[in-house]
């Protein structure tokens, strides 16, 4: 770890020197491409300490929706962004304002391809719409969760190649330019136990100057930050962070699958080990997973492992059993309805929950949207109810066109698929309504019916 020694502002460049001091006055525009689950928290965070803050997105739905102070995102209410919008904030698509900024951090989406291979187009098409206007004495962060590299690989090349004014940059103390930085965002929707600004910031610069700069932004918002050596060291961070869970994940997903066959609840026994005072943390098994990190950033560093002739067979072992829970889901509703002298192909299936976890507005990588193809792909007529979803369209990888199911004559369906547990159902009275319920979660723990299937 870098040492925690400040650097004086005598010993930076004048540009740095003016930016540091900026940032101490709360005089820096910050701009923020990318106004989704990552960006638009950030961006509030940093309206709420008086900076002024310009949020860039592509998607005119957003900024208009932004600039009319509404929200898109359930978690944040419109109130949060009215205050935002009281302070100065405001929504563009115009990249030719970066010119105006500061600091300027990116939070675009880092997906993968459908080779399970990085796809980094998000950032690689920001970086090349802005770097015309990155000026001297600017920071750039990236926050997308990526492999180790691609800042002094891909985001440095590309701010250097494609400003006009020829800058470089800076990584020395007196060096004149652009100063860069890495910072993985570490979101976790739906979380209301840990404020955002309570997460330290994990932060690496390309130079000590850079680091300085970066760690003095965000240590206006965040109550700690954590400096690490290098750019590289940063995103390993992120990936270890999200790789320890998709591991143990696995772990309990495939102890689920064992323990139905060996009539052994697997909550009961997590429960029961939880109680070890240490050694031990909890994780649940479920459908698969979801989300923008678990499900994706593993992959990016099995990817970047083979380039240096190395095999993470831990990493995707793991992958390969959470991929493979949808279709274990799929096999358990196929063998329920078998029981019930249903065949699957013509049965009608509803189910409870799209959201990749409970009580969030959040889509991405959702098992649910797996599961519901594959249940389509076997004949079945499938219907979902989800509280924050009106409809399903097409995303990357699915394509269902759906519109939500009110909760209602629950006995029509042949089976009632719990994929997310929102807190909002009342499964007393799911199950007493239904026919047949298909359990992925443990939300009926407690229910006492021969009605209910644990998988």
């Amino acid at each position: 770890m870098i040492s925690s020694r400040k650097i004086s502002v005598t010993a930076i460049s004048p540009t740095a020197a003016e930016l540091k001091s900026k940032i101490e006055a709360r005089k820096t525009r910050i701009g923020i491409i990318g106004m989704g689950y990552v960006g638009l928290p950030l961006a509030l965070l940093f309206s709420e300490e008086k900076f002024a803050v310009t949020g860039f997105d592509v998607d005119r739905q957003k900024v208009d929706a932004l600039n009319a102070s509404e929200s898109y995102i359930v978690r944040i209410p419109r109130q949060h962004v009215e205050a935002a919008r009281r302070s100065g904030f405001r929504a563009t698509g115009d990249y030719s304002e970066i010119a105006g900024m500061d600091v300027v951090i990116l939070c675009v989406p880092t997906p993968l391809n459908e080779y399970h291979e990085p796809d980094l187009s998000y950032i690689t098409g920001t970086l090349q719409a802005m770097a015309p206007h990155v000026r001297e004495g600017q920071l750039v962060v990236l926050e997308s969760t990526t492999y180790p590299g691609t800042t002094e690989e891909v985001v440095v090349p590309l701010l250097e190649e494609g400003n006009s004014a020829g800058l470089r940059v800076a990584r020395d103390a007196q060096a004149r330019g652009i100063y860069v930085a890495f910072s993985p965002e570490r979101e976790d929707p739906g979380n209301e136990t840990v404020a955002r600004r309570d997460i330290p910031k994990v932060i690496g610069g390309c130079g000590p100057v850079a680091l300085e700069l970066a760690s003095a932004v965000y240590g206006a918002v965040f109550h700690k930050t954590v400096p690490v050596s290098s750019p590289a060291a940063a995103e390993m961070t992120k990936l270890l962070e999200n790789i320890y869970r998709c591991v143990n994940i696995a772990l309990v997903n495939e102890l689920k699958q064992l323990c139905l066959r060996m009539n052994i609840d697997l909550f009961e026994v997590i429960h029961a080990a939880k109680t070890k005072p240490f050694g031990f943390q909890a994780f649940y098994p479920g459908p698969g997973l979801g989300g923008h990190c678990i499900p994706i950033d593993p992959f990016y560093l099995s990817w970047k492992a083979k380039q240096f002739d190395f095999h993470t067979r831990f990493i995707e072992l793991a992958g390969e059993v959470n991929r493979g829970m949808p279709y274990f889901v799929l096999e358990q509703t196929m063998t329920a309805l078998n029981e019930h002298g249903k065949p699957l192909r013509g049965s009608k299936v509803l189910v409870l929950g799209v959201a990749y976890k409970k009580d969030i507005d959040d889509l991405r990588e959702s098992p649910a949207l797996t599961i519901i193809e594959l249940l389509r792909k076997r004949g079945a007529f499938v219907s979902y109810n989800d509280p924050y979803f009106a409809r399903v369209g097409q995303g990357r990888h699915y394509d269902l066109n759906m519109e939500n199911t009110p909760l209602e004559d629950l006995a029509q369906y042949d089976a009632v698929l719990i994929i997310t547990d929102h807190t909002d159902y009342d499964y007393a009275r799911i199950v007493a309504d239904s026919k047949l319920v298909i359990d992925t979660r443990n939300a009926t723990a407690g229910i006492e019916s021969e009605k209910i299937v644990h998988c």
